[in-house]
């Protein structure tokens, strides 16, 4: 097992097994659901690239929003960053995050 970019608190890449664990990725505070979608999904895929992964080989994303509302804002940046890619599967769900100001959380799993 690797862990990478650790910390007292966490771990930001866990390698197990051929198997890559992402902890959860958020986009800058100040920005609206569709700039902090994107943020989060670029970090996703520059961790990803870092241990020789790519957002190809991703089994399985946790998409937590603040509010339903900004549900189909959020998937219409996913739908096109996925464009010519083949989608993991998914689970989505409202949830408080760590900060009011933060709209959007993306957790992945992923095949190296």
């Amino acid at each position: 097992m690797q862990k990478l970019h650790s910390n007292q608190r966490m771990s930001k890449i866990a390698i197990h097994n051929k198997t890559i664990y992402l902890c959860g990725q958020v986009g800058n505070p100040e920005d609206d659901i569709a700039a902090q979608t994107l943020t989060c999904l670029q970090r996703v895929e520059a961790l990803l690239n870092e241990v020789g992964s790519d957002k190809s080989k991703m089994l399985s994303a946790t998409v937590w929003v603040k509010s339903m509302s900004d549900f189909a804002a959020m998937n219409e940046v996913w739908d096109k960053w996925f464009e010519g890619t083949v989608p993991p599967i998914r689970a989505c769900g409202e949830s408080a995050l760590s900060s009011p100001d933060l709209l959007v959380e993306v957790t992945v799993i992923a095949a190296e």
